[in-house]
């Protein structure tokens, strides 16, 4: 990857972490589109397509060169998700760990 796309990763990670505490960010960019897997504990109690709005609002896209889909998920949910979507299991297996801001 790119060192600046790895840099953007990383604000985005940094945006999105000034709302939630994350624990873990895989990205993996498959064709035109980066897929983003979010995991906090902080989503427990929040409506799932609200995590996924306030977080694909902070994607910039024109400086990524490509959009996002993005999935936020809390511990729990990223082990049953592990298992029924072969997309976020690609990501978990093939793609790049974001380093988050105080892990």
């Amino acid at each position: 990857m790119v060192d600046a796309r790895r840099e953007e990763l990383r604000r985005y990670a940094r945006r999105v972490g000034e709302r939630w505490p994350l624990e873990r960010v895989l990205a993996h960019r498959s064709g035109d589109a980066y897929l983003i897997v979010l995991v906090s504990a902080g989503f427990d109690g929040v409506p799932w397509l609200e995590r996924v709005r306030q977080a694909t609002s902070l994607w910039d896209g024109a400086e990524m060169g490509a959009s996002a889909e993005v999935h936020c998920y809390t511990p729990v949910e990223l082990e049953r998700k592990l298992a029924q979507l072969p997309a976020v299991r690609e990501a978990a297996e093939h793609g790049t760990d974001v380093p988050v801001a105080g892990a």
